[in-house]
Formats: structure tokens, C-alpha cells, sequence
């Protein structure tokens, strides 16, 4: 067999595979979305056997005699050639896929299904008891995986690897480190500050059907295609991408809380945009795919807080937003700004400032790591998480719903994700200052109304590359400079300096 046969058939068979599961990220959708109550439990089955099936592909002999058939090709000579960026990503996914049994990957799929649809309707009725043994059994399964795929020194490290390739526990615990000092400094300033920006006129009344009108103006303003994408409510916001053509956002509205529904769009948005700037030639290899979990989360990130957050921005659209709500008559500029940045310790990460956002994602880093070192037991969570919040925030949860129950991620066997947030963060002010140095002030454009610069700039540099680069590789490429705290603590001190007069 040729190099080149060998190439062929690699990528007829992962296309092949990419389109199945395609299918499944509909029906993960369907399922948080639109399903009847009466369907989860098919819905989990189907999940189950589209497992079972995608398992017997990823593992198919046929991969390692092909990648085997490549090895020393002059296809793979340049390491950053499309050829080779995907033979290298196959390469690592079937490795990783043959040490994952079939029973698990089954086992997996229809346990975090189960569990998802019980979160949904135990969260608000607060029900932790009933709850505890779905997250039992999903952590029993969660840890199975990981001895399975085997790592050097934390178990922890090889479910983080799925979302952020090369990145371990070791690496983020001083980074985290750093951000607690730099952050729990910046919010000690801003409580001794007089500057107490008025909240309360985000909770007014802001009619749902609003919400959505005025979220997809500002979704065709900045750039996502709503052509090639839709936006719907559900009980935990995401962005899921079915193929090109097709990527979808989901939101969730309050009708007393302005930030929920506008913020968490353009957070999702900003997963969208990334989505739809991968190139389509490549759909279904991992040169079109997005490299990581912390990328993606830089571009939610920036979009909701770096764009979405900056005066900037509300220059251009308060003017909209005050025709849209009638209670926003008689709000200036100057205090609704002052309120959508707002430094307030909460209990519930979607809604949290920018200075305090990396301090939930701490408590959640620190648990699921005690988690998989045995340091800590599921039953022990509640008591664990009450802790953590009152010595970082100064808050404790009262209840489980805005405790240990607020995320959807342990539920759906997320367990590695939550650092890549905090990742995001740092890796989305990074990018921003780079790309200030090139275009110039970007929040002078954004008060003209002018997206598109900034938004062709991460394309060009960031969404373009797929997987080509991982992500330490990336932000060193884009800003010249390896990933750093700094950045982002420069970037918080000046903003809330300013707001708060410090």
C-alpha cells in the first residue's frame, strides 16, 4: 500500500465517521432543547449504540495498518503540512481510542445521558440526594477512563489532555496560583472602594421575546451567520456545531435579569464565530477542527467580556438597547456600563464578573482534582464547595441548586473541562492586546460599529489553523509570546481600576 492510498482511505474513513457523529451532536442538541419529556429515555439508548458504533470505528485495525503505512512519507515531512497535522491528531485519537474497552465508551454514553436529563429536572427542585448516585456512578466511569488511557503522574491529567492536548495539573496549579493572588488583591481593593455602581437597573423588566429580538441583532452585527446557525433557549447555554453550515446557540432568558440572556448569547456566540471561521474544506480532520477547549473558550470569552463588556461597545448599542426595553428609560450610559461590570462575589459561575469569573473555576479545579487523588468523596462535595466559596468569595450557597449543583458539566462527565475556562481567559487577553498592537484601538472601532477587523483578525490568525498548532504552540505563534497570567491581570487591573477609582 502507498503512502498515498494509505492517506486516501484514512481520510474516506474519518470523514465517514465524523458524519455519524455529526448526527450524535443533533441529537445532543435535540435533547436540551426541543426532545418531549417522554423521550429521554430512548434518547439515552440511541446515544449508547451510536457509541458503540462510533467505538468500533475509532478502533478499527484498519486505522493503525494505515498509519502504520504512512510512517517516514514525504507527506508527513513538514510536521505542519495539512497531511501531517492530521495523521499526527489520528494518530493520537487512535491511540487513545484502542485503550478505552467498548463496554466503557457504552457504559459512558448512556450513563451521562441518564445523568443529564436527571440534573435538568433535579436542579431546581434541589434534589442532591437523588442526584448523588448519576454523578457516582459517572465519576466511577470517568475514573475507569482514565487508568484506561494511562497518564505519568495525575489520573486528572489524562481527562484535562482531552480538552487541552499537552496540558497538565502541574502546569495549571501555579497558574492558578498566580491568579489567586493577583485577583483576591484586585477585589480587596475594589470593596474598599466607594464606587458602588447601581445593579439594580439590570433587573427591571426585560420581556423574553425582547431578549431574543435584541440577542440576534447583536448577533448579525458582530458577525455570526445567522443563516448557518439559529439561537434557542434551554436550561444550560451552549454552542454545538452539526457541520458546516450549521452551527447552533442556545441562551437562556430572565425577564428580571438583563446579563443572563445578553451576555450568555454573545458568550455562545463567540463560540459560534470560532465554529463557522474553521475552514470548511477541511470538515471532518482535524485541520478543521478547533484545536482545544481553552481556544474555543478565549473566543466566548473575548466576544462576552473583551467586546461585549467594553464601553465601546455600548457606545454603539445602548442607544439600540434603551428603544428595545422601555425600562432602560432614563439609564445613562455611564451607569449602565458601570452595572453590566459590576464586582459583586455570587454563587453562580455563568453570571460572575470578570474578576471574580477564575474563582469559581478554582474551587471546581480544586475539587475535581481532590476527586481523582481520592482526597475527597462525591458525598463529601457540598460541604467541600460551601468552603472553598466562602474562603475565595466571601459567599456560601444556601441550597444545591446554586451550590454543588449550578453546573450541567459533572452530570454530562465533563471532568477535566472547567480549567480550560480560566485558560480562555488568559489566552483571550493575550490575543486581544496582540491584536490592538496591529489594528489599533479596538474599542474606538467597536463605538463606530466596526466588528469586522477584529473579527477577520481571529480568522485569519486564530480559526483559520484548525488544529495545525495545539494550543501553547498557537498563542506563541499569534502574540510571540507563550501563555502568561499577565496579561490578563494587566488587562482587570486597568479596566476595574478605572471603574472603581483605585
Amino acid at each position: 500500500m502507498t503512502p498515498e492510498t494509505a492517506y486516501k482511505n484514512l481520510l474516506d474513513f474519518q470523514r465517514e465517521t465524523a458524519y455519524l457523529a455529526s448526527l450524535g451532536a443533533l441529537a445532543a442538541w435535540d435533547q436540551r432543547t426541543m426532545i418531549p419529556k417522554k423521550g429521554h429515555a430512548h434518547r439515552a439508548m440511541q446515544f449508547a449504540a451510536l457509541a458503540r458504533l462510533l467505538h468500533q470505528r475509532r478502533t478499527d485495525p484498519r486505522i493503525g495498518e494505515w498509519l502504520a503505512a504512512l510512517e517516514g512519507s514525504p507527506l508527513l515531512q513538514d510536521p505542519t503540512s495539512d497531511e501531517a497535522v492530521n495523521v499526527r491528531e489520528w494518530r493520537r485519537a487512535y491511540e487513545k481510542a484502542v485503550r478505552i474497552p467498548e463496554r466503557l465508551a457504552v457504559e459512558l454514553a448512556q450513563a451521562t445521558s441518564e445523568a443529564e436529563t436527571f440534573w435538568e429536572e433535579a436542579r431546581p427542585r434541589d434534589d442532591w440526594k437523588g442526584f448523588l448516585p448519576y454523578l457516582k456512578r459517572v465519576l466511577a466511569l470517568k475514573r475507569e477512563e482514565a487508568e484506561a488511557l494511562g497518564y505519568e503522574k495525575e489520573a486528572y491529567d489524562a481527562l484535562l489532555d482531552e480538552y487541552e492536548p499537552g496540558m497538565r495539573a502541574e502546569e495549571l496549579l501555579p497558574l492558578f496560583a498566580e491568579l489567586k493572588e493577583g485577583l483576591t488583591h484586585l477585589l480587596d481593593r475594589i470593596r474598599g472602594s466607594r464606587v458602588r455602581p447601581d445593579t439594580s437597573v439590570l433587573h427591571r423588566h426585560f420581556p423574553k421575546e425582547r431578549q431574543e429580538a435584541f440577542a440576534k441583532e447583536l448577533l448579525q452585527a458582530l458577525g455570526y451567520d445567522l443563516e448557518a446557525g439559529r439561537l434557542d433557549p434551554t436550561a444550560h447555554p451552549f454552542e454545538i456545531s452539526i457541520g458546516p453550515g450549521d452551527v447552533r446557540l442556545t441562551t437562556r432568558y430572565y425577564e428580571d435579569f438583563f446579563n443572563a440572556g445578553i451576555f450568555g448569547t454573545l458568550h455562545e456566540m463567540g463560540h459560534g464565530l470560532y465554529e463557522q471561521g474553521l475552514p470548511p474544506e477541511h470538515w471532518g480532520t482535524p485541520r478543521g477542527e478547533a484545536v482545544s477547549l481553552g481556544v474555543h473558550e478565549s473566543q466566548s470569552r473575548t466576544w462576552e467580556n473583551l467586546v461585549g463588556r467594553s464601553l465601546g461597545f455600548w457606545e454603539r448599542f445602548f442607544p439600540r438597547a434603551r428603544e428595545v426595553f422601555p425600562s432602560l428609560e432614563g439609564v445613562g450610559l455611564a451607569d449602565f456600563y458601570a452595572a453590566v461590570n459590576a464586582v459583586e462575589p455570587s454563587l453562580i459561575r455563568v453570571e460572575a464578573d470578570e474578576v471574580t469569573y477564575n474563582l469559581h473555576i478554582l474551587v471546581r479545579f480544586e475539587l475535581e482534582l481532590a476527586l481523582f487523588r481520592g482526597e475527597l468523596s462525591p458525598e463529601e462535595l457540598p460541604l467541600a464547595w460551601a468552603e472553598r466559596y466562602r474562603a475565595y468569595l466571601g459567599v456560601a450557597p444556601k441550597d444545591y441548586k446554586d451550590g454543588v449543583m449550578q453546573d450541567v458539566h459533572w452530570s454530562g462527565g465533563l471532568m477535566g473541562y472547567f480549567p480550560t475556562y480560566t485558560l480562555g481567559n488568559v489566552y483571550a487577553a493575550q490575543f486581544f492586546r496582540k491584536a490592538e498592537e496591529e489594528l489599533g484601538p479596538l474599542e474606538e472601532a467597536f463605538a463606530r460599529g466596526e466588528f469586522a477587523p477584529f473579527l477577520d483578525w481571529t480568522r485569519r490568525r486564530i480559526h483559520r489553523e484548525g488544529s495545525r498548532y495545539w494550543p501553547k504552540a498557537l498563542v506563541e505563534r499569534v502574540t510571540g509570546e507563550p501563555p502568561s497570567a499577565r496579561y490578563l491581570l494587566e488587562y482587570l487591573n486597568r479596566k476595574f481600576g478605572a471603574l472603581y477609582a483605585l
